[in-house]
C-alpha cells in the first residue's frame, strides 16, 4: 500500500510538472488566455539582433530619437576573455549605437563611457543604461562601480573572488550630460544615488529607470541590497525616487521602504517605469517565479501616485519563451533589462538583453539586444 501510495505521489508530481512546462512553453494559448495587455501587444521578435559586438558580451540598451532624426541607442558591453558574471562588474563600458530606425539594427558609433581610473566611482565598470532627452540635452543614468586590483584574468574571476565582492559593493547610480548622443559626455564625480545605512539600499543601488515628469521632476525605480548581521548582503528589492530635475538632488521615497514586499514574495530586478493618462506602470524581472510562476518571466504592477504600487491582477507581462518572426517558438537562456520604446506618446518596440543556452549565465556562449514590435 506504501508503494502505491509513493507511485501515486511521484506520477501526480510528474503531471503537475508537465502541466507547468506546457504553461510556460505554450506560449500562444498562454497569451490568449491572458488579460494583461502587455503581453498581448507583444508581435514577433525579429530575427536580425538590435545590437551584437563581436568578441564582446552585450547587455541592457536604452533608446532615444535625436535631433538629427536618427535613433541612439546606449548599451553595455565587456569583453569575452572575461566571464559573463561578474565581469560585467569589472569591466563594462556603455557605448553608443546608431540606427536610422527604431528596430535596428544598430551600428557601434564609439564608447560613450568608457573606464576612467579606480579613484572614480565609476572608475572601471559603466553598465544598466537608461538614456533621456530632455531640453535640448541628454542624460545618461547609469550603474557605475570600481575596484583597486590589477584587471582579473578569467580564472580569477569568480564569485567569490576579491574582484567581484568589492565591486558589487561599490554599485551606485550616476549621471552624465552631453548636448549631443555623440557627447562628450560630462560624469559627475559623484554618485546621484547613494547608500544609507539601516535601509534596504544599504549595500549597493543599481538597476535605475527613470521618467521624467511634466513638471521636469523625475521618478526613478531603482533596485537595492541591504547588509544582513554577518556581513552579506540580501535580496534584491525595488524602491523609488524623487528629484526636482534631472541633476537631482534624489531622495528615497516610501519611508525608504521598498515598494514591493520582497521577504516571502520573492526577489526582483530590471524595472522598467513609464507613465501614461490614467497612471505609472513598472515592469520588472520575476527572479524566482513568485508572481508570475515563471522563473525569468515578466511582472506589470501599476500605481495612482507612483509610491503605492499594486501588481496586476494578471501580472504576466513577458516570458522567456519568444514567438520569432520565422516561425520558431524558443525559450531563451536569459530575457533580462526590459526597456520600452514610446514614439508620440505610443509603445512601439521593447528591447530586451538576451543569452543563449539552457539558462543560467555560465552555460551561456553568445548575448545581445533584441526587439520586439509592439502591436
Amino acid at each position: 500500500m506504501k508503494k502505491y501510495y509513493f507511485l501515486l505521489l511521484l506520477l501526480s508530481l510528474s503531471t503537475l510538472g508537465m502541466l507547468r512546462a506546457q504553461k510556460i512553453d505554450n506560449l500562444i494559448e498562454l497569451k490568449r488566455q491572458s488579460q494583461n495587455r502587455l503581453f498581448h501587444q507583444l508581435g514577433k521578435a525579429i530575427n536580425t539582433p538590435a545590437f551584437e559586438s563581436e568578441g564582446y558580451w552585450s547587455w541592457g540598451s536604452s533608446v532615444v530619437k535625436g535631433d538629427d532624426g536618427k535613433y541612439h541607442m546606449f548599451v553595455s558591453r565587456f569583453p569575452k576573455s572575461l566571464p559573463f558574471h561578474p565581469g560585467w562588474m569589472v569591466a563594462s563600458e556603455i557605448v553608443h549605437a546608431v540606427s536610422d530606425v527604431p528596430q535596428g539594427p544598430y551600428r557601434f558609433s564609439e564608447v560613450a563611457l568608457p573606464a576612467r581610473g579606480a579613484q572614480y566611482w565609476d572608475g572601471r565598470s559603466t553598465h544598466n543604461p537608461r538614456i533621456l532627452k530632455y531640453n535640448h540635452k541628454y542624460y545618461l543614468i547609469y550603474m557605475g562601480s570600481t575596484h583597486p586590483f590589477t584587471d582579473p584574468t578569467y580564472e580569477q574571476l569568480t564569485l567569490d573572488s576579491p574582484w567581484c565582492t568589492v565591486a558589487r559593493s561599490n554599485k551606485r547610480i550616476g549621471l552624465a550630460v552631453a548636448d549631443s548622443p555623440y557627447g562628450p559626455w560630462k560624469r559627475l564625480d559623484e554618485p546621484i544615488l547613494k547608500t544609507k545605512p539601516n535601509t534596504f539600499f544599504s549595500f549597493l543601488t543599481s538597476n535605475p529607470s527613470p521618467i521624467v515628469q511634466e513638471d521636469g521632476s523625475v521618478l526613478m525605480i531603482f533596485k537595492g541590497r541591504k547588509y544582513l548581521n554577518n556581513e552579506k548582503y540580501s535580496n534584491m528589492a525595488l524602491g523609488i525616487a524623487y528629484a526636482p530635475s534631472i541633476e537631482g538632488p534624489y531622495t528615497v521615497l516610501n519611508d525608504e521602504q521598498p515598494i514591493f514586499q520582497v521577504d516571502g514574495q520573492g526577489e526582483a530586478e530590471d524595472p522598467f517605469l513609464w507613465k501614461d493618462k490614467e497612471e505609472y506602470h513598472v515592469i520588472f524581472k520575476d527572479h524566482v517565479a513568485k508572481y508570475t510562476g515563471e522563473r525569468g518571466g515578466g511582472v506589470m504592477a501599476h500605481s495612482r501616485d507612483g509610491i503605492n504600487w499594486t501588481v496586476d491582477k494578471d501580472p504576466k507581462a513577458y516570458s522567456k519563451t519568444v514567438e520569432w518572426e520565422d516561425g520558431t517558438i524558443a525559450r531563451q537562456g536569459q530575457l533580462e533589462r526590459p526597456f520600452i520604446l514610446f514614439e508620440d506618446g505610443k509603445p512601439t518596440f521593447i528591447f530586451f538583453a538576451t543569452m543563449d543556452g539552457p539558462g543560467e549565465f555560465e552555460n551561456g556562449t553568445r548575448s545581445w539586444n533584441m526587439v520586439i514590435p509592439l502591436k
